[in-house]
């Protein structure tokens, strides 16, 4: 599986040190932009509609996936993983922070829906694609 990373986890020494002492393989694969998103910063980076953001190509097996969802907080709703289209026509997961959560000042995700379906509804798969970099 593909995951886009375009925070903390394109940095190799921490997903070595998130990753390499259980279970789970991972592989970079390389440079990527996440279109139909932007990067906005608080504690923690996330993503809201519009624009794009640099980042990495991590390959992961289902073991990888699921320390990742721990690390990004999926079960605590501090996160939302999706997929949207990728190379090849491969689903890429996206991790997405919920604004308020995060200390991120930023508008753009409907506010009368839980914050998962909200980004569930709004991101479309065919406008929201990742596209390898050279």
């Amino acid at each position: 599986m593909l995951v886009f990373v375009y925070g903390t986890l394109t940095d190799p020494e921490r997903v070595a040190s998130l990753l390499e002492d259980g279970p789970g393989e991972y592989e970079f694969v390389g440079p990527a932009t996440l279109e139909g998103l932007q990067r906005v910063d608080g504690r923690y980076p996330t993503l809201v509609p519009g624009g794009s953001v640099e980042g990495r190509l991590l390959s992961v097996d289902d073991s990888a996936l699921k320390r990742l969802d721990r690390y990004e907080g999926v079960d605590r709703g501090l996160y939302v993983r999706v997929a949207v289209s990728g190379p090849d026509d491969r689903r890429v997961w996206i991790y997405v922070g919920q604004p308020d959560r995060l200390g991120v000042d930023a508008d753009g995700w409907p506010d009368d829906r839980p914050f998962r379906d909200a980004v569930r509804s709004t991101i479309v798969p065919d406008t929201t694609v990742v596209r390898r970099r050279a």
